[in-house]
This record gives C-alpha cells, sequence and structure tokens, in this order.
C-alpha cells in the first residue's frame, strides 16, 4: 500500500506541484483539490511507511531522490532532471521498475535473485517503450531546448528505437532461470501487441491514443496475465 500512496503524492507533486509558487501556494480549486489529495495520500504513505523494514526504506529514499531531482532545479545549467529530454524518460522507467519490481519483492522478503533483477530490466524497458508515444506526440510542443529523443533523431528513428527495444524486452525474457510456459506465452503475445504500437502512430496521433489506448497496456497486460493462470 505505501507504494500505491507514495505514487498518488509522487506523480501528483511532479504534475502539478512544479508548477505552484514554492510547490505550496495555489490559487486554482482544482489544483487544490489535488493538492489535499495528495497530502492525505503522503501521510498515509508516511503512516505505513513505519512498518516497513530497513531495506524497503532504502529502496524508498532511493526512489524518492529521483522523483525529487526529476521535478526540482538542482543542476546549475538546467531547471531540473525533466528538463533534459533525452534523460528524462530513462529516468522515469527507472523509478516505475524499482517501484513495481524491487519494492514489491522487498515488501515480500523475497531476496533479489537474477530472475527479479531480469524483470526489473524488463520492467523498465516496458515503460521506454510506452514512454516512446508520448515523446512522438510531446513533438510539437516541447521547447527546442529540451532536445528529447524525436528531437534529436526525428520521429522515424525514434520509433525504430521503440522496435528495438521491444525486441529486447522479450529476448531478456529468456535469461530468466524459472521460465515457464504461461510466462513465454503472455510476454509473446505483449510483444506483438507492443510492436503493432510502434507501427500504428505518428506525429499526429488521436487525441485519447497515448492517454488511452497506450496507457491501457499495463492494464491489458495484467488481465491476460490473470486469465492465462
Amino acid at each position: 500500500m505505501v507504494p500505491f500512496f507514495g505514487t498518488i503524492a509522487c506523480y501528483n507533486f511532479i504534475k502539478y506541484g512544479v508548477e505552484a509558487e514554492k510547490y505550496i501556494i495555489v490559487a486554482n480549486p482544482y489544483q487544490k483539490n489535488i493538492q489535499i489529495v495528495s497530502l492525505l495520500a503522503a501521510i498515509i504513505a508516511c503512516y505505513l511507511s513505519y512498518y516497513l523494514a530497513v531495506d524497503i526504506w532504502v529502496g524508498i529514499m532511493a526512489l524518492v531522490f529521483l522523483t525529487v531531482v526529476y521535478a526540482i532545479p538542482v543542476l546549475p545549467n538546467a531547471r531540473n532532471l525533466r528538463s533534459l529530454g533525452g534523460l528524462k524518460i530513462f529516468i522515469v522507467a527507472l523509478v516505475w521498475a524499482g517501484t513495481t519490481v524491487i519494492l514489491p519483492a522487498l515488501g515480500s522478503f523475497v531476496s533479489l535473485s537474477w530472475d527479479i533483477w531480469v524483470e526489473a530490466i524488463q520492467r523498465f524497458l516496458f515503460v521506454l517503450v510506452l514512454l516512446v508515444p508520448f515523446e512522438i506526440r510531446d513533438l510539437k510542443y516541447d521547447s527546442l531546448e529540451l532536445k528529447t529523443i524525436p528531437q534529436r533523431f526525428g520521429v522515424r528513428n525514434t520509433k525504430i528505437f521503440g522496435v528495438i527495444l521491444v525486441v529486447i524486452f522479450y529476448v531478456v525474457t529468456f535469461l530468466k532461470d524459472d521460465l515457464n510456459v504461461t510466462e513465454v506465452l503472455v510476454k509473446a503475445f505483449l510483444f506483438f501487441g507492443l510492436l503493432i504500437l510502434m507501427f500504428s502512430f505518428g506525429k499526429n496521433q488521436g487525441k485519447y491514443f497515448a492517454s488511452f489506448r497506450v496507457e491501457s497496456i499495463p492494464i491489458a497486460w495484467y488481465i491476460i496475465l490473470v486469465l492465462s493462470q
């Protein structure tokens, strides 16, 4: 539950807090409601964190640090790590991989075995793939100073980069020591789905392509996994 409430607080802080004066003072009623929800989520996360083991605390602090430097200016020539377009998506993917793989493993008192690290790498690659459509979608809105991957290498090369990530994502599956047919089939289904995704969009996307179709892929993955078991 800590990652759940912590994610709400951190996501809203990054999404809305950095636009507020001193990250606290807001005038917009919409943002005030978000601020209240975020504060409650942060309080609940802090309370539940009291019961966590030390190694989980270390993992959380590392991810919180990445989240903070992602949103708050820490470098002399950049507003924050979020402003470093080429680095941004890798920071996001790293935090998501740590939150959805490493922390649950530590919380379940499971040793960080080889298979756990392989799964973390796959989750990192998976999030990178899902961020590609967002990077291309925002191409017409992003400042040229951001130097995002599509700005540097173009839409076509960015999509090729996404395809390469999809292939690596699936190939890494076979590096696991404890591998079963179900996982191979589920990730094969996901592999083809992600490939289709990479070839089904461009600079001009539909209104809900990224915000609905792309963001629903993790949910579809979960449903397929549950049905397969």
